[in-house]
């Protein structure tokens, strides 16, 4: 059974709303960033910087508005979350590639990612949705100004942005841990 021409044009509108198109650009910011970061010049971190921050900028901005104008959708709600992944994992990586952070930070934000979305699928897959954790929100944040600072700081060394990036940094990795806990004990508390 086919869809009509109003049902693919209704779909269309779904699929590519604003703030789908914006999870959609956080998604293509990426190979952007790491073009800029393989550059290994001051510069590039600086340029790098601004492209993630206005990716980051988006994460935000793409909830705000599905939800103001009512264009939450299924493709959004997939989108979103993936977008934010690929953003944050890519930085990790280049960030252990341009020696700025240790490895084993990097296998400690991807992990829990890869742990998260896992549980979440196996609860999905049982009936239980399990909501965003707020502490996995401000996580989110603490990882994007830590990237920020820490490349900022790449690019013009400065002993506060060094100080805000690896403080940052710490505070990411502690909401990291704490807050896939906090998803696993949900998960726990569903199954008993």
């Amino acid at each position: 059974m086919g869809l009509d021409a109003p049902q693919v044009e209704e779909t269309a509108v779904k699929i590519f709303n604003i703030p789908n198109l914006l999870s959609m650009s956080r998604i293509l910011a990426v190979p952007i960033f790491v073009i800029l970061m393989l550059g290994k010049k001051p510069l590039h971190a600086l340029i790098a910087g601004i492209v993630f921050l206005l990716a980051s900028a988006t994460d935000w901005l793409d909830g705000y508005l599905a939800r103001r104008w009512g264009q939450v959708t299924n493709i959004g709600k997939l989108l979103d979350p993936v977008a934010d992944k690929i953003l944050i994992m890519s930085a990790m990586v280049i960030l252990v590639e341009v020696d700025i952070i240790r490895a084993w930070i990097a296998i400690v934000f991807i992990g829990r990612e890869f742990a998260v979305t896992g549980l979440r699928s196996i609860a999905s897959s049982e009936g239980i949705i399990i909501p965003a954790e707020t502490m996995g929100k401000f996580k989110v944040v603490a990882q994007a100004i830590a990237v920020i600072a820490l490349l900022l700081n790449d690019y013009r060394p400065d002993i506060w942005l060094n100080y805000t990036g690896w403080g940052a940094l710490w505070v990411a990795m502690f909401l990291s841990v704490y807050s896939a806990g906090q998803y696993f004990m949900t998960y726990k508390k569903h199954m008993d």
